[in-house]
């Protein structure tokens, strides 16, 4: 049976609704193409009727967690997502001297409140949309500043694609594995320049902010390596949901992080 050379079919921008798309297919079908902006996935021989900007309407935006990072900075023509700025702002207005920083987990329930905070924060304020930026997350609310480093974690952990993308992540562990450290962090820095904009823009915001936490180490007692352990995972997943990958690879991607904060100057 001859398959059909058309055919319609919904296809979901993370997080946006959805569109009904007309798929104009040939029996002999070419790779789809992935519009990172809006993570629209369109066969390649349709492309080109995708307008170029492929810019989200912030609308259809429900949400701040689970979002698609550059989904939710392209809608919101920012360069980074504002509750990755509010988070780090308040953890350094009254928490780089915690013991245990990042380290120590925060109530559940509580970390939970600030994440509907911020997804309630999706409405019309002042004619325009927020992401997220009415959430009081101040110390009179949630005095445990463990609460507000949970909270941060569970955006990235949450992300449909990680911070350090599926795309590169094999090609940061084989950076790790690179015994010479200058060649090492040559090979991380390019890896660095494959990111996407949003991805690259976050990560080195919050490189900047860790790098803030070790300098207070004599106090909160974390240092580049332990921040590693905690953001390793956080920041970077194998493409495939593989245990044995995860468990493998945590060695190089707590390597990675700790390389990122420690070289945050040179590398950004």
């Amino acid at each position: 049976m001859e398959p059909p050379l058309s055919f319609s079919i919904y296809i979901k921008c993370y997080h946006v609704e959805q569109e009904d798309i007309s798929l104009q297919l040939g029996r002999k079908a070419n790779v789809a193409s992935l519009f990172t902006d809006c993570g629209l996935n369109v066969h390649k021989q349709c492309s080109k009727h995708v307008p170029n900007d492929c810019q989200p309407d912030l609308k259809r935006i429900k949400k701040v967690y689970c979002c698609d990072l550059t989904t939710l900075v392209k809608a919101h023509n920012a360069q980074r997502p504002m509750v990755v700025d509010i988070c780090i702002r308040e953890i350094e207005a009254r928490g780089l001297k915690s013991e245990g920083l990042y380290r120590v987990s925060g109530f559940t329930e509580h970390i939970e409140d600030v994440k509907m905070a911020f997804d309630r924060g999706r409405n019309w304020i002042n004619d325009c949309f927020s992401d997220g930026e009415k959430a009081d997350i101040s110390a009179n609310i949630y005095p445990d500043i463990n609460i507000i480093t949970g909270a941060l974690k569970l955006y990235f952990r949450d992300l449909p694609i990680p911070v350090i993308t599926y795309d590169t992540y094999s090609k940061f562990i084989e950076a790790a594995k690179i015994s010479n450290a200058d060649e090492r962090l040559e090979a991380v820095h390019e890896v660095l320049m494959l990111l996407p904009p949003a991805h690259y823009e976050t990560l080195r915001y919050l490189m900047i902010h860790l790098k803030k936490v070790t300098l207070n180490e004599k106090d909160n007692l974390m240092n580049a390596e332990n921040l590693g352990i905690v953001f390793g995972p956080t920041l970077m997943r194998p493409p495939e949901d593989s245990t044995l990958t995860t468990l493998h690879d945590m060695r190089y991607q707590k390597l990675i992080v700790q390389i990122l904060i420690e070289n945050e100057d040179v590398l950004f």
